[in-house]
């Protein structure tokens, strides 16, 4: 597989970068605020339906919707009634995400927590032998979470071809756990977990020979996956993070990188 040919790059890479100082901005730094597993997989909920668009302006969405939600969004969630949510919610926006968007979610959420413990619990009991990835089961966790809001936009749906990238997102962060994703989700493996792929990450690994599609859509995601998949079998995420640095945060050298690559010096 053609990652494998780049495994050290890829390696050095991820010793470097894969640290949280390399983090902001990113909304996965919200996510540190909380101890609680059940208040993180809330909070992660929220910011990864809100990451799209400019980074600066996700930063701002998700602070104000968690204020609305209190010190514990877990509780909040348990303890609000879904009119209550849409009142709360009022008036906020994010691009296309309306404050009744983002209720109807949390109602979602609700009552998945309800019939199951927790989101990552109803995720893990979706999870059927033999299954190569995550995908089937997060399938389920949509069709439950988006009980309240039919044909809302605010999550895409894996059984209609989507990348899926905000909620591969999520997952990489509640289940993988180290310096850079917190984790929570100790039920799930990573093994399991498919990479999220937007432009950004398309274009890494179109650069890489990982896959030659040209839409960055599920098939692509799944590509991408397996060929990193031949690199870390127990965790193909493993670079991500590190990875979507790249022309993202200032202090991570693009052209260097894709010179150790190549096999080349920078600047030559």
């Amino acid at each position: 597989m053609p990652a494998r040919k780049h495994r050290d790059a890829l390696e050095r890479h991820h010793r470097v970068f894969h640290k949280r100082r390399f983090v902001h901005p990113d909304p996965l730094e919200f996510l540190y605020d909380y101890d609680d597993p059940a208040d993180r997989e809330i909070v992660a909920l929220i910011a990864a339906s809100l990451a799209y668009g400019r980074v600066t302006q996700i930063l701002v969405s998700v602070r104000r919707a968690l204020e609305r939600l209190g010190d514990s969004p877990a509780r909040y969630v348990a303890d609000t009634t879904p009119a209550r949510m849409q009142a709360d919610l009022a008036g906020f926006k994010h691009r296309w995400t309306t404050g009744e968007d983002l209720a109807a979610l949390l109602c979602g959420a609700r009552r998945t927590i309800r019939s199951h413990g927790s989101l990552g619990e109803c995720l893990a009991r979706k999870i059927a032998p033999g299954d190569e990835t995550i995908v089937g089961a997060l399938t389920g966790l949509v069709e439950k979470l988006s009980a309240f809001a039919p044909g809302s936009k605010v999550l895409a749906d894996p059984a209609r071809g989507s990348a899926c990238k905000r909620l591969h997102l999520m997952l990489r962060w509640l289940v993988r756990r180290d310096d850079v994703d917190p984790g929570g989700w100790d039920d799930i493996p990573a093994r399991l977990l498919v990479v999220p792929v937007d432009v950004h990450m398309h274009r890494i690994a179109r650069t890489l020979g990982l896959t030659s599609r040209k839409a960055a859509d599920g098939k692509t995601a799944l590509e991408i996956t397996r060929a990193f998949a031949a690199v870390s079998p127990d965790d193909p995420v493993r670079y991500d993070f590190s990875l979507t640095r790249l022309g993202l945060n200032p202090d991570v050298p693009t052209p260097e990188f894709i010179a150790q690559l190549n096999g080349q010096r920078a600047g030559r």
